[in-house]
């Protein structure tokens, strides 16, 4: 991470909530937070968190950092029993939200509950208790049908999903609660963000953990589409950056409401990504002889994405340092070492 971040969390304590403490994302940024001298409130009600990543971080954290840590296992769409939780609060992280388009296809009245009714909670709770800001995920799938490469964030297009919807709602809250209530906000549309303790398993499981795992165990990987469909892979410890960023600059930005593309800014095929993991295994000694299996594209998908990231870059000082080969290269022995000690169901 940057030096000089590192020296401010080190130098400063503050005190942070993340929403959805126990995901991927949301318990990388906590180990971050803890090993730097933050005092850190969770929230989780484990619908897709898993406990077993909490565990993960206070194994890896001594005794005095992990006391930091004040976990509450809430719904956050119980706001009489959230609110009072964001008194003298710092900084909000609001990571809490049902991902994945298929299952906002599938069950989009969740869907809206969490992210939508949810979102509103936590935002109002910061408001109520004056947050000095409020910083939440959004998502790249806010640009819709929108073809033009790279995505910038002042175009959009149309939603293509219930999920999608949901988070561009969120952006517009996020808006009007900056300018009627005078909250600092920061939203990060993130881009295929990917990583250790991203959940390989399950109906909704993210591409790169789910091919890692099926490759580990010598079965088939589909691919939707032809292969030459693209993403903008962004590594999580790029992520966890930005969002830290995002709030220790929030007190500079000129407008109280700002969103952000966080991605790596480079776009790869998914053939692309396959061959990787597959050559990546191998160094490792796991090899693997089967060729991806090409099925129909997958309903409410785009086929290609990139970020121009030059935004965050010129108001946060956001700089990817990982690549999407850098970030594979780093996670893929953290899921072998999960699966050789049997601790692959999270």
């Amino acid at each position: 991470m940057n030096e000089n971040l590192i020296t401010v969390l080190d130098q400063n304590t503050f005190k942070w909530i993340i929403t959805g403490v126990a995901g991927f994302i949301d318990s990388n940024i906590l180990e971050i937070l803890l090993k730097h001298n933050q005092e850190v409130i969770g929230i989780d009600n484990f619908e897709t968190g898993h406990k077993k990543n909490l565990v993960d971080v206070q194994n890896k954290l001594s005794e005095k950092d992990w006391q930091r840590f004040n976990f509450y296992e809430l719904d956050i769409n119980d706001y009489d029993v959230i609110q009072p939780i964001f008194k003298n609060t710092d900084f909000v992280l609001h990571q809490a939200a049902l991902g994945s388009v298929p299952r906002s296809l599938k069950d989009p009245l969740r869907t809206n509950s969490v992210n939508i009714n949810g979102f509103l909670n936590v935002i109002h709770a910061s408001k109520e208790n004056n947050v000095r800001g409020f910083i939440y995920a959004a998502s790249s799938s806010t640009y819709g049908d929108h073809k033009e490469l790279p995505k910038k964030e002042n175009v959009i297009g149309n939603p293509l999903s219930p999920y999608a919807l949901t988070k561009y709602t969120n952006e517009l809250y996020a808006k009007i609660y900056s300018e009627e209530f005078g909250l600092r906000s920061i939203g990060l549309r993130y881009f295929n963000v990917f990583g250790k303790r991203q959940d390989p398993n399950g109906a909704y499981a993210a591409v790169i953990p789910l091919w890692i795992n099926s490759i580990l165990q010598n079965k088939d990987i589909y691919i939707n589409g032809d292969g030459s469909t693209t993403r903008d892979f962004c590594y999580i410890k790029n992520v966890v950056e930005a969002n830290i960023l995002s709030a220790l600059n929030i007190d500079n930005q000129e407008n109280q409401f700002e969103v952000f593309n966080i991605a790596f800014g480079e776009s790869n095929s998914l053939d692309t990504l396959s061959n990787l993991i597959v050559s990546i295994l191998e160094e490792h000694g796991h090899i693997y002889s089967k060729k991806p299996i090409y099925r129909d594209f997958r309903a409410g998908d785009i086929k290609d994405s990139l970020a121009d990231i030059s935004k965050a870059k010129n108001l946060i000082s956001y700089t990817p340092f990982y690549s999407l080969e850098d970030g594979l290269r780093e996670c893929i022995p953290w899921y072998m070492d999960n699966r050789k000690n049997n601790a692959w169901t999270i």
